[in-house]
């Protein structure tokens, strides 16, 4: 995993400068790649390439980057793991023959075996996008041809891998991270409060949009190209799609899987097996995360079944009952024979997190499973360079309860008039947390379930926000919101028109088009960046088996009845990890990768988030209408309502935005 930034265009700059600059923009995304780093800058073309490596495979200097092919016609950038390297190699043959950029023919002798140098080779011999669709893995890279004097990048199908790139001025950028960009004098931070809006609505900002005007994300499966000299009518730049999910969830709706379930069971163990035991390869130490859950005990079940030693598997437990988990994958382990590693963290140690924050994630970033992610991540780095996760087994397979909630209620509850849902909404909102948490411990008990309470007002909550909306699509927008009109708090702000219809949900089966969007908006801009941004930050790789894109087709081609079964989701996947582990481990009530932020923020957190929340620091910042922000703040201190959420977006845009005049 690595890191890289550049430009295109000196602006401001003098010749002289461009080194100076181009080194601090790589030193700040050190922590991607502490290993090495290089500078590649054609003062002719004016386009300047920083790198930072961390070495995962050939740790050898024959795989530094800005790597310059074999005939000296590419340069490269590379952040990722291409997985099928090797057969990619196979295909081209050894030694090559390739033509350099004056047409010369010269034979190739590999000098190493990264893939950085597989992909500049087939680069070479196949062209630009011939080589990502033969490509397995994970990538964001920049490409400069030097002879056409283009610029290419590139983003992997699903989004694992960050890029951001645009214009300011004259100057074109590019960045693994937007801290990287900042340090450029011409850099202009013009916060947009349209994208506000879109962090208060989802807590995450997503792609194309960034919180900078002026500057877009990359989005997955697509590639851009910049042909200098730079021109004004060359600014409009129209991103092409070299894969589509949308269009191979189309293409696959109409031809299901054509076998029974047990067949489908087989085909999926058998690609999963290959995903991970090409995702399993690195000259450095690998393990995997382990929470115990459907997702994360398949992939490390698959890791132990093709290895001849323990996989190192870690897990984080915290002395909350409501939110731990690590009793579950410890039983995993054991039952699996891993070298396992989990470690109890305590509330003082999680909110030591929350001040790191804003630079880990660049941007205004309030998915709160941000804290243990990041804690997990720092754990396994003490013993292991890469580790596998289980991420993308809901969006790929239906494990979400609003999955369930949709498939078996919603035909049912559309049949009442919306007038009358919205009375017993109205009724279910009108008792508070803390009511429905007395009878939560009351039911609790007389169950016989002590050791795992109902979370019976988060279930309420749901329920009520289900009776409420009046179409599927509003019904979608309402599960995956917080702040539900949020141009209503961020002043001169409104959601993008584009990213509004992108929202509604296309004809057919409700919820396999709720999936699709998870799939496009909810797994690239929220999960992955969440994993990708935290662990980067303490320069470990994480690799997610389930995006390999033989298992996202695959799983968009078998039918529904397959994903969710009798009340049940990821039923075929079920079904894979029933075959390594006994289903007494697994069957449970699923938990949510989170912290008690409520209680913090009534207790511990409450002086922190009232400063970030006075009135008149919100009045002087000018981004935020003060009246709704105070409102659902007094309501969670009186206990009335349970607004962690909402509060937490609130604030995660406070700590980023002071951070931000800081840095200035």
């Amino acid at each position: 995993m690595c890191g890289f930034a550049g430009f295109i265009g000196y602006g401001s700059l003098s010749a002289p400068d461009v080194r100076t600059v181009s080194q601090r923009m790589g030193e700040t995304i050190l922590h991607r790649g502490p290993d090495d780093s290089g500078i590649w800058i054609d003062d002719d073309a004016l386009i300047s390439i920083v790198h930072r490596r961390l070495s995962i495979l050939d740790l050898s200097p024959a795989g530094h980057q800005p790597m310059i092919s074999a005939s000296g016609r590419y340069v490269l950038a590379f952040n990722g793991e291409i997985y099928n390297h090797d057969e990619m190699r196979m295909q081209m043959g050894n030694p090559l023959c390739l033509a350099d950029h004056q047409g010369r023919k010269e034979s190739m002798i590999w000098k190493g075996h990264s893939d950085t140098e597989t992909l500049l080779a087939c680069f070479e011999q196949w062209g630009f996008e011939l080589t990502l669709t033969r490509s397995i893995g994970m990538f964001a890279l920049a490409l400069w041809d030097r002879a056409k004097r283009t610029l290419y990048l590139a983003r992997d199908r699903m989004g694992e891998k960050p890029l951001y790139y645009g214009w300011q001025e004259n100057v074109f950028f590019f960045a693994s991270e937007l801290k990287a960009l900042k340090i450029h004098p011409d850099f202009r931070r013009e916060i947009d409060h349209n994208a506000i809006t879109l962090q208060l609505r989802h807590s995450y900002i997503p792609a194309p949009y960034s919180i900078y005007k002026g500057i877009q994300k990359l989005s997955p499966g697509c590639h851009i190209k910049i042909k200098e000299p730079l021109r004004v009518e060359n600014k409009e730049i129209h991103p092409v799609a070299y894969w589509s999910l949308s269009k191979h969830d189309d293409k696959n709706s109409s031809h299901h899987f054509a076998g029974d379930e047990r067949e489908a069971s087989d085909a999926l163990d058998q690609l999963l097996r290959d995903a991970v035991m090409k995702q399993m390869a690195a000259d450095v130490p690998l393990g995997a995360f382990l929470s115990g859950g459907i997702d994360s005990s398949t992939i490390v079940a698959l890791m132990q079944a093709q290895s001849s030693i323990p996989v190192k598997t870690f897990s984080i437990g915290f002395y909350d009952a409501d939110y731990n988990e690590a009793n579950h994958a410890m039983a995993v382990a054991r039952h699996l024979g891993t070298d396992h590693t989990e470690m109890y963290v305590t509330s003082d140690q999680a909110m030591a997190v929350i001040p790191k924050l804003p630079l880990i994630y660049d941007e205004p970033f309030s998915d709160d499973s941000q804290i243990p992610t990041y804690l997990l991540s720092e754990m396994a780095k003490q013993d292991v360079t890469v580790s596998l996760s289980g991420d993308a087994g809901d969006e790929l397979f239906g494990g979400y309860n609003r999955y369930f909630l949709t498939h078996e209620w919603w035909n049912r509850i559309n049949r009442v008039p919306l007038y009358m849902r919205r009375l017993i909404a109205d009724g279910l909102d009108y008792f508070s947390p803390a009511s429905w948490n007395r009878a939560d411990q009351m039911l609790s008990f007389v169950v016989g379930k002590k050791s795992r309470r109902l979370n019976l007002h988060n279930k309420i909550g749901k329920i009520s926000r289900v009776l409420k909306v009046s179409d599927s699509s509003e019904l979608y927008r309402n599960f995956t919101s917080h702040w539900s009109s949020p141009e209503t708090v961020v002043l001169n702000g409104c959601e993008p028109a584009d990213h509004a219809a992108l929202l509604k949900l296309r004809p057919g089966p409700v919820v396999e088009q709720m999936m699709l969007l998870d799939k496009l908006l909810y797994l690239p801009d929220d999960i992955l960046v969440k994993v990708d941004r935290a662990a980067m930050s303490v320069s470990l790789e994480t690799r997610v088996p389930f995006l390999d894109h033989r298992v996202v087709e695959f799983a968009s081609s078998i039918p529904f009845s397959m994903k969710i079964n009798n009340g049940k989701g990821k039923w075929i996947l079920r079904q894979v990890l029933y075959n390594y582990v006994p289903e007494q481990l697994i069957e449970r009530p699923k938990k949510g990768f989170g912290l008690p932020i409520d209680k913090w923020l009534r207790g511990p957190l409450r002086e922190w988030a009232e400063s970030l929340l006075d009135e008149s620091r919100l009045v002087n910042d000018g981004y935020l209408n003060p009246h709704p922000v105070r409102l659902k703040w007094k309501e969670h201190l009186e206990g009335k309502h349970n607004w962690q959420h909402h509060l937490w977006d609130i604030l995660m845009f406070g700590a980023w935005l002071e951070k931000e005049r800081e840095t200035a």
